[in-house]
């Protein structure tokens, strides 16, 4: 059932880091019902809703938000819902008569948390970007990358999803245990530019250190110690290597074949060049899968570099049953684990507005109020959603 099992999620649908935030709850056992158009608004990419790994575990309804009757649809829900989810730029929800004042008036104990990417003020919120540029403004971005080379988006890991899907659930759920003492809700401001700073914060005091002032691609963490870093097997693969700790690197050092003279002077940048260069060639000397019958498994702190297809058949992977298939797509499970609250398998994304009938009936609308909305063209019901 998962540990969030009665909780009820009101998601007003978008992209990005909403619906990511919204399956991390609704994968742990939330009830999340999914607020669409009427007519299916997309993905944010040319991707059939059949592939939308972050929408499963859903209900959908799906309802006209501009007309007052949609508006007072949604806010009958919100009544009975412990939390809201909308991810417009500041102010659209409001506009819309959904705002956190209105939600407050019909439930003082709604969550209501905001997913943006500038935050709810600041000169920069009404603008519109994407992950890249609100990495680019925490110094996040400009940390990644090859020395002498150009920044590197992380794909979209580091602010869609780092600091802004992980964040809202974060703060959400901090905001319920809070509402157990108060018995109010509260407004929940999760800016990506926010919470990817936050996921910097180690790197502001290497700085202050002095452990961090190289250019980019110089330094300990970010592929300039030659012991933290990636390499090409003869095969054309690659391998990672990360150990760190001197007694983890004399391991790897000895299980490859490299000089102790290098293992003594690990941490002199003086010798990182001629270091890489030893390292490299004895990587280059064996296949991927070689150096993986060799190290992996071991102290020496290693990984093969798998591809998105390879990750769900490694042994380990498997062991722990950290894939699943759920209509025919192979995709990582629920995350974390729990000793009691499993959660259960995940159900694929629903077509829109599959659910529009159960979920209004279930919060109170007669059927002749369901029949009235959908003649009126204000919701659609199961029949009519489209794929």
């Amino acid at each position: 059932m998962g540990p969030l099992h009665g909780l009820t999620v009101l998601e007003l649908a978008g992209i990005g880091p909403g619906p990511m935030c919204c399956m991390l709850l609704a994968d742990l056992g939330a009830d999340v019902i999914r607020i669409d158009r009427l007519e299916p608004s997309g993905l944010g990419v040319p991707m059939q809703r059949k592939h939308d790994v972050h929408g499963r575990n859903r209900r959908s309804i799906a309802i006209d938000l501009k007309t007052p009757a949609g508006r007072d649809t949604v806010l009958r829900l919100a009544a009975r819902a412990d939390v809201l989810i909308e991810g417009f730029r500041p102010g659209v929800a409001e506009r819309l008569g959904l705002g956190p004042a209105d939600c407050e008036a019909v439930n003082p104990g709604l969550v209501y948390g905001r997913m943006t990417g500038f935050g709810q003020d600041g000169p920069l919120a009404q603008a519109a970007g994407h992950d890249l540029n609100y990495i680019a403004l925490t110094g996040a971005l400009d940390a990644i990358g090859p020395a002498g080379g150009a920044p590197v988006p992380p794909l979209n890991l580091v602010g869609d999803y780092g600091g802004g899907a992980l964040y809202l659930a974060f703060g959400i759920l901090a905001a319920i245990h809070e509402r157990q003492r108060s018995g109010r809700g509260q407004v929940v401001d999760a800016a990506m530019v926010d919470g990817a700073a936050s996921l910097v914060s180690l790197f502001h005091g290497l700085h202050a250190s002095g452990m961090w002032n190289e250019p980019r691609g110089h330094n300990l963490l970010d592929g300039g110690a030659p012991f933290y870093a990636t390499y090409e097997t003869s095969d054309g693969r690659w391998v990672s290597l990360a150990p760190l700790e001197p007694k983890f690197f004399a391991e790897m050092a000895q299980r490859i074949g490299l000089p102790d003279e290098y293992v003594r002077r690990q941490y002199d940048r003086r010798c990182w060049p001629e270091m890489r260069a030893a390292i490299a060639e004895r990587i280059r000397s064996r296949t991927r899968d070689e150096w993986c019958a060799l190290l992996e498994g071991t102290d020496a702190c290693f990984a093969p570099v798998l591809t998105l297809a390879e990750a769900s058949g490694h042994p380990h992977a498997q062991a722990r049953g950290a894939f699943v298939e759920v209509a025919g797509i192979a995709q990582p499970g629920p995350a974390p684990r729990f000793g009691r609250s499993e959660p259960d398998v995940p159900k694929p994304a629903p077509r829109v507005g599959q659910h529009t009938a159960d979920v209004l009936e279930g919060a109170g609308f007669t059927a002749d109020e369901v029949r009235a909305l959908a003649e009126a063209g204000v919701v659609r019901l199961g029949e009519e959603a489209r794929a």
